[in-house]
């Protein structure tokens, strides 16, 4: 869900804050034209979540990823679509700007844990 914004990625601002998925980065828990609610802080990040971040090499892009472990003060993050994602092991670690709760458009839905 990569979101250009002249150079630094928007943040993330009220309790709950709608983001469009863009891409097939996340597919088949999300795809693309899906629009999910997402909170920012709320409680600590898990390995498993589906988050939102910034990758510390590219603070331009805003992505949908999923959080796998922490690591140097941030998260390795990955797409759940092997063949179709840009993710940690392409530009490092992230910095975690909130956790997608749940998928309200089109499909609404809990988005749930995978194991990894």
């Amino acid at each position: 869900m990569p979101v250009e914004n002249g150079g630094s990625a928007p943040r993330l601002r009220g309790l709950l804050v709608p983001v469009g998925v863009h891409g097939p980065s996340m597919s088949p828990t999300l795809r693309h034209g899906d629009a999910v609610l997402v909170r920012p802080g709320g409680r600590p990040i898990r390995p498993g979540d589906v988050v939102v971040a910034v990758f510390r090499a590219r603070p331009d892009l805003l992505v949908i990823k999923r959080a796998v472990r922490p690591q140097d003060g941030g998260w390795w993050v990955r797409g759940d679509n092997d063949l179709g994602t840009d993710d940690s092991r392409t530009y490092g670690v992230a910095d975690v700007r909130g956790r997608v709760l749940v998928r309200y458009w089109p499909r609404p839905g809990r988005i749930g844990r995978l194991p990894l």
